[in-house]
């Protein structure tokens, strides 16, 4: 069982990683971790208001949880699990205790990754990424072949033979 964790800004688009991923690693069952980071504010209100953070699930869309959901159900033999976190923090070794704590294997971005903050407080993940020393892989996201992509090819026998008569 492999755990990736996927820096996301939780637009739809990002969901595609998921195929991508399932395809490049069809031997391995995952734990996919759809992330986004917040630096830590300098007011003490909202420290002490951390733990209750439910309100930054708000910026995650019904459209967004419903594909994981779908995919979730499409891939259910390749997926073990597929979870939102958020980090709060902007130092490496927070970063690292994260990681350890959701026992992160790698991290993945889509080949064409670009940061877009969900409000004031977020921040580039690939800051904290590119230093944390776990494996970080590129995936296409617009190569992946799946069902809905892929052009019927098959010839009938009967219709193959028919031509080379």
């Amino acid at each position: 069982m492999k755990t990736i964790l996927i820096p996301t800004d939780f637009n739809l688009e990002s969901t595609k990683i998921i195929d991508a991923l399932v395809q490049n690693q069809p031997n391995e069952t995952l734990t996919l971790i759809f992330v986004h980071a917040f630096k830590l504010s300098d007011s003490i209100t909202d420290m002490l208001m951390l733990s209750r953070r439910s309100r930054d699930y708000e910026n995650v869309s019904d459209a967004f949880y419903q594909s994981l959901n779908e995919k979730k159900a499409h891939y259910a033999q390749h997926l073990n699990k597929i979870g939102i976190e958020y980090f709060y923090g902007s130092t490496v070794s927070a970063f690292k205790n994260f990681l350890d704590t959701f026992e992160v294997d790698c991290i993945a971005y889509p080949k064409n990754y670009n940061f877009s903050p969900i409000n004031k407080f977020s921040i580039d993940p690939k800051f904290l990424t590119e230093r944390a020393g776990c494996e970080s892989i590129q995936i296409d996201t617009s190569n992946v072949h799946t069902p809905e992509n892929l052009i019927e090819t098959k010839i009938q026998e009967n219709q193959f033979q028919e031509v080379n008569s």
